[in-house]
């Protein structure tokens, strides 16, 4: 290993990998270019459009501004992680069923981002909706996602097809999916 290398061990997607990496590599390019997990897609490049979303230690990160450095010893989950060997999650079934893509291009990292984002509504954590009188609806100790909500929570994910509303409708039926089953 050269100065210039980093040694990493990270668990991605419930596999144990032990990999190096330039100290300036991102995350997103060491997925996609190291590991060849290519559903995590390079959009802006810039933090600014979502596509690279990813989980790190159940927090929703934008790959491409995420050094893998940075991470060593984390959880990484990316869209290849979310099913469970060949049945689609939850999320993924709603996205087919309410037709939440268009092109696919930021469906991975809209995926990848609702999915981090119902554990932070499930675990409590609180959005501008919720401070905006948005509480009045409780459903299992949380507050219940509406439309509002999941907008909000979602910003950071942009899809240039504008399949914004079908998106919104496959989160919040994976969300009431959740719920009806108690994992919410």
């Amino acid at each position: 290993m050269n100065g210039g290398e980093v040694a990493l061990n990270l668990c991605i997607n419930g596999e144990s990998r032990h990999v190096t990496a330039d100290v300036r590599s991102t995350l997103l390019d060491l997925l996609r270019e190291r590991l060849h997990l290519t559903g995590t897609k390079k959009g802006c490049d810039h933090g600014l459009c979502g596509a690279c979303t990813v989980s790190v230690d159940g927090e929703r990160v934008v790959s491409c501004l995420t050094l893998a450095a940075s991470i060593d010893g984390a959880d990484v989950v990316t869209i290849e992680g979310i099913a469970s060997d060949d049945d689609l999650h939850p999320l993924q079934e709603t996205f087919v069923e309410f037709d939440g893509f268009q092109c696919g291009y930021c469906t991975p990292g809209q995926i990848s981002s609702a999915h981090a984002m119902l554990a932070e509504h499930r675990r409590g954590d609180l959005s501008m909706v919720t401070f905006d009188g948005g509480r009045n609806d409780v459903t299992s100790g949380c507050v219940r996602l509406s439309n509002q909500e999941i907008r909000e929570r979602m910003a950071g994910n942009i899809c240039r097809c504008g399949a914004y509303a079908n998106i919104v409708e496959a989160i919040a039926a994976a969300a009431e999916v959740a719920t009806q089953n108690g994992s919410a």
